[in-house]
């Protein structure tokens, strides 16, 4: 039986957090599958994924948002097959940033100006959709550093937005 690896927290911090896999079995390991999960405003569930080859066991995830609570799952994948799943949950540390104040103005019939204020030199995801549960599940999206962005969208609709 291939047991799940040990995911270790080695530190956190306000933009990141770094940790270790680890195998409790001499069976050959070739890699890594990880996934970072986030819940941005109750809204939209966000998810990256680190495929990390060899048995390279220290890493760093970065450009996260500060006091939010993340959960990690890593599984291996060895010369016997993929391993079960293991999971962690890690809440960032410092202070969550304030919502940005979204105002959305259409241009014409295919085109919308958002603009939103807050702060500087951060990410911003702006997220769009026809309905709610399109909002949730596949939403439209786009990322800027920049506090105003212009969407494509499809004439004769309304659009639900989010950054």
């Amino acid at each position: 039986v291939i047991p799940p690896p040990v995911i270790h927290i080695e530190s956190y911090s306000e933009d990141s957090i770094s940790f270790s896999l680890k195998m409790t079995t001499n069976i050959k390991v070739s890699g890594y599958v990880v996934n970072i999960y986030w819940t941005f405003d109750s809204h939209r569930q966000e998810k990256r994924t680190l495929i990390i080859q060899g048995e390279k066991s220290i890493q760093k995830v970065a450009n996260l948002t500060a006091h939010t609570p993340y959960e990690i799952s890593a599984w291996a994948k060895t010369e016997l097959g993929d391993s079960p799943l293991s999971f962690v949950h890690v809440v960032t540390s410092g202070t969550r940033p304030e919502s940005p104040s979204l105002k959305a103005k259409a241009i014409n019939q295919t085109a919308v100006e958002c603009s939103w204020t807050g702060p500087r030199n951060v990410v911003y995801g702006i997220f769009y959709a026809t309905s709610f549960l399109e909002l949730y599940r596949s939403p439209h999206n786009s990322t800027t550093s920049a506090h105003n962005i212009t969407v494509l969208v499809q004439r004769d609709e309304q659009y639900l937005f989010l950054v």
